[in-house]
């Protein structure tokens, strides 16, 4: 069990149960799954691309990703249906709560200009998403390496009914909103 589970169990749970005044501790809202998501620019164009975003979202997120195909074809974009675009992992359990505290703790302050994240990225039904504009921050990714930026997108999923109280949940985990 890593830190950011047992701070939960221990400290946040009964903090979030006083707080949102839950009566039955198995409704106190708790992080359910983390969706890392990657869309490889020039995919298409080059196979490549998608190998080394492969092994890049792998050193990040320590499980081998699902790769996405395109839904629709769009012409200008010179994109066919079935086309190989894109990555995603879902982490869950141990895997989760290790990279959300390697989120929090080392990728979040190692941004560029980073005041905090902000708050009008949650979609009210328990779920914040956040987007990183270069994975070079993740401690994983050696930045002489990197030939090509890509951006990562991950979506934090959580047992709560409201913004509110996923809110509440990620500040009390140590998430760094902008204040």
């Amino acid at each position: 069990m890593n830190y950011v589970q047992e701070k939960y169990q221990k400290e946040v749970a009964k903090k979030l149960q006083d707080a949102l005044k839950i009566t039955n501790v198995m409704a106190v809202p708790k992080i359910s799954k983390i969706v890392v998501n990657m869309g490889v620019k020039n995919a298409v164009a080059d196979k490549k691309n998608m190998e080394i975003a492969t092994q890049v979202m792998e050193l990040i997120t320590g499980q081998k990703p699902k790769v996405t195909s395109a839904k629709k074809s769009i012409s200008s974009f010179k994109l066919r249906e079935g086309d190989k675009i894109g990555l995603v992992v879902t982490l869950r359990g141990n895997r989760m709560y290790d990279f959300f505290g390697k989120l929090v703790d080392v990728v979040l302050p190692r941004l560029k200009d980073f005041r905090g994240v902000g708050t009008n990225s949650f979609d009210g039904r328990g779920s914040y998403s956040l987007g990183i504009s270069e994975y070079s921050v993740f401690p994983e990714i050696d930045p002489g390496k990197i030939d090509r930026i890509q951006g990562v997108q991950i979506t934090i999923v959580t047992s709560a009914k409201s913004k509110e109280h996923t809110e509440s949940l990620l500040r009390q985990l140590g998430m760094p909103f902008v204040k």
